[in-house]
């Protein structure tokens, strides 16, 4: 039994007093190539990773769900039938799976229980959709429902979207719900068509935690969406995902300096995207590091999102012979990044990594070797 696991049960037992009936599971992720693609109605690859959110549970009769949070030392609790916004916090992020689950149709179930994970919070490794996919596998199962992995992927996006507020994609709760061990799902963030790719023989994922965190982005964020969304109506179509790499080429000089940047990373990454997959579909390792590094280079100087420590983290990683590519991952400004590492001396790798990034920076970083995991399920009974 996972540490994680056998924690979130003897955590259960001293607080409810008996062991729990259900233990559910959701992995955080880690997107392998992609970036700032998905609300262009782009391409993405990610792997659900071996980090995840756990909650061990038994049903109530009387329409509450009373949950202790592991994590943050807290308890938190709400009625069914009563649904009302609270402060920021853990919680909402339950009431929100609780209030779209309603809001679809479904008649729920209560629950007590705890959750915990070990998905870091903060470092782009979609902690949040982990939780609220683990709480929508909660719900489900005391509630009887049918376990659609994309549909309750989108009805904890919406969670997220409407309730707490965060104007996130589809991606990670996608990717959280749908996982498949040893492989990445290349995802139509339009279609939401999903692609099961094998990850290449003989290689390890390594995320690559600066020991920096975002802080306040929105307003870039909110900047950059704009001017992706004004390309797009430049070039007449619905999204820069419909503007192929040759027809950009043509008339890019349309946009202007900066908005031509931005849409010209897009609408490469997409491209690189498909590559990617091809590459991985072949065991192709080297093809799929160049196009990472590819990636990081794109982010870094056409949409501008990576940061010094990024840049340094990724250099640290390219500077160790078992790598095959790094890249910033996540939204960028702090965070992650992941490399594609040779396995056979991932574990050299995470500590000469480690040590030559705390040696340049002074921060102190967490490199760790990922496992590409299935997604949302019921891991006990």
């Amino acid at each position: 039994m996972p540490l994680a696991q056998r924690d979130v049960a003897d955590s259960f037992q001293r607080a409810f007093g008996q062991p729990p009936r259900w233990i559910v599971r959701a992995p955080g992720r880690v997107n392998l190539i992609g970036e700032h693609t998905d609300y262009n109605d782009g391409f993405v690859l990610p792997i659900a990773i071996d980090r995840a959110i756990w909650i061990a549970l038994r049903p109530r009769t009387d329409g509450r769900v009373v949950v202790r949070s592991a994590d943050y030392d807290q308890q938190g609790e709400f009625a069914l039938e009563e649904l009302s916004r609270g402060q920021p916090g853990w919680i909402e992020y339950l009431k929100g799976v609780a209030w779209t689950l309603q809001e679809a149709g479904h008649r729920l179930v209560g629950w007590e229980g705890v959750l915990a994970g070990d998905v870091p919070r903060g470092a782009g490794l979609s902690s949040s959709a982990a939780l609220e996919v683990a709480c929508a596998r909660a719900f489900a199962t005391t509630s009887e429902l049918v376990w659609d992995p994309s549909v309750m992927a989108q009805l904890a996006q919406r969670a997220e979207n409407r309730w707490v507020g965060v104007n996130c994609g589809i991606m990670d709760q996608l990717i959280s719900a749908t996982g498949q061990a040893g492989h990445a799902q290349l995802i139509d963030c339009r279609s939401l068509a999903l692609q099961p790719v094998p990850l290449p023989p003989g290689v390890a994922v390594a995320v690559l935690d600066t020991g920096t965190r975002r802080g306040l982005v929105d307003s870039a964020y909110n900047e950059r969406r704009a001017q992706c969304e004004q390309s797009a109506q430049r070039f007449a179509v619905k999204a820069l995902r419909d503007v192929a790499p040759d027809e950009f080429a043509r008339r890019s000089a349309e946009l202007d300096e900066s908005a031509r940047r931005r849409a010209r990373h897009v609408i490469t990454e997409n491209d690189r995207t498909l590559k990617a997959a091809e590459a991985m579909r072949r065991g192709d390792a080297t093809e799929l590091g160049r196009l990472m590094d590819q990636s990081h280079v794109s982010l870094r100087d056409d949409f501008e999102v990576s940061s010094d420590a990024l840049n340094a983290m990724v250099e640290a990683a390219h500077n160790h012979p078992g790598c095959y590519g790094a890249r910033m991952t996540g939204a960028g400004f702090g965070g992650c990044a992941v490399a594609l590492v040779n396995a056979g001396v991932s574990d050299q790798f995470v500590a000469t990594v480690a040590d030559a990034y705390r040696a340049r920076t002074g921060n102190k970083p967490a490199v760790y070797v990922c496992h590409a995991t299935d997604g949302a399920e019921v891991v006990e009974s």
